[in-house]
């Protein structure tokens, strides 16, 4: 941007799209209120420190580290608030989290994928935590949603026997299901109907066409591999619960 004219007509149109997210919610009357707006005030203040902070990376690499567990800790806090309703649910989701981007940006680095560089790892952690956080999100509603839709069925199978995770075996497969569908249909439609930020992003950063494909597969098949783990791990653990969700009040 080349100075205030620009910053000042940038913000009128972000205030015009948050405006028009805000008003076409509020006029079927879906009861977000103000979260966009808030969302999107929130994300500016905190690209603004990030990328304060990613200045200093390549002086510090240290930082790259403490950034990354950042990563770890907001996206962990968020995604056991959703999954709140589930038995020991925010234990779980945590876990999940941990372990689904630990998992994947582990086999990244150790396949070689990416070079080890404090940069391009966090490149691929964002992307990865930040799905395996939604993964867990929408793994954990559907859950919830099944769990307490379908309460007559557990509770037959417990009747005759059953263990709980017997009991609730299908509908966390349905569950996990579910939550991966939106990232699978993105990795069929890649270069069809989107054009992923990381392959735009590289190529902007002046990668070749090939290097920028390449980072953008490495990218896809690392959110696959983190939203699958985290998903399951969360199923597994929920099948170990010996009580159905609480339903919420009011």
């Amino acid at each position: 941007m080349n100075g205030w004219p620009d910053v000042l007509r940038f913000t009128a149109a972000m205030v015009t799209l948050v405006a028009l997210t805000v008003l076409l919610l509020r006029a079927h009357r879906v009861p977000l209120g103000w979260a966009p707006a808030v969302a999107v005030v929130r994300a500016a203040v905190q690209l603004a420190a990030i990328a304060t902070l990613l200045s200093g990376v390549t002086e510090w690499p240290w930082l790259a580290l403490a950034f990354i567990a950042l990563m770890f800790t907001t996206a962990s806090w968020t995604a056991a608030g959703r999954a709140a309703d589930l038995p020991r649910g925010r234990r779980n989701a945590t876990i999940a989290v941990l372990v689904g981007g630990g998992v994947a940006i582990g086999a990244v680095i150790m396949l070689g994928l990416v070079p080890f560089r404090a940069q391009q790892t966090i490149a691929i952690a964002g992307i990865v935590i930040g799905n395996a956080m939604a993964t867990v999100t929408l793994t954990a509603r559907h859950l919830v949603t099944d769990l307490l839709a379908n309460q007559g069925e557990v509770e037959g199978w417990l009747a005759l026997g059953a263990t709980p995770s017997q009991a609730t075996a299908r509908l966390r497969r349905e569950s996990i299901v579910e939550a991966l569908l939106p990232n699978l249909d993105q990795t069929r439609n890649t270069g069809l109907v989107t054009l992923p930020g990381a392959f735009i992003g590289a190529l902007f950063g002046g990668a070749s066409p090939l290097e920028a494909g390449l980072f953008q597969l490495t990218v896809l098949g690392a959110v696959l591999l983190g939203g699958t783990t985290a998903a399951t791990v969360l199923s597994a653990l929920a099948g170990r619960a010996a009580q159905l969700p609480r339903r919420r009040q009011g």
